[in-house]
């Protein structure tokens, strides 16, 4: 099973650290994303269901991460932008489909 790469394990590690510091109004992540962040930051093996299931996230959030980055925010003053950090980032995608091309045989 694969493992993050360390790209996304510093973005993950990064919105642990900086959510951890917000107040409780401005935290981002539901219990699955900071589940996820942790198993990402920490270099866990991370399971073909779970890559199935990051890819999904990554795709509906992206748009919103887009959105929030292109006027400027960042994981201190964005959900949006936190919340997918949290998930591995915006290169996460990539890495994931590759992953799974992969375990497919493809």
């Amino acid at each position: 099973m694969p493992v993050a790469p360390d790209y996304m394990r510093s973005a993950a590690k990064k919105a642990l650290d900086i959510r951890k510091d917000l107040p409780p109004s401005r935290q981002y992540g539901t219990r699955v994303g900071l589940a996820r962040a942790n198993q990402i930051a920490n270099g866990d093996n991370l399971s073909t269901s779970t890559l199935v299931r990051m890819r999904s996230y990554l795709i509906r959030a992206r748009e919103n991460y887009r959105t929030a980055r292109d006027k400027g925010l960042t994981a201190e003053n964005s959900k949006a932008v936190g919340a997918y950090l949290l998930w591995g980032g915006p290169r996460a995608l990539s890495w994931v489909n590759q992953q799974i091309k992969k375990i497919q045989g493809r």
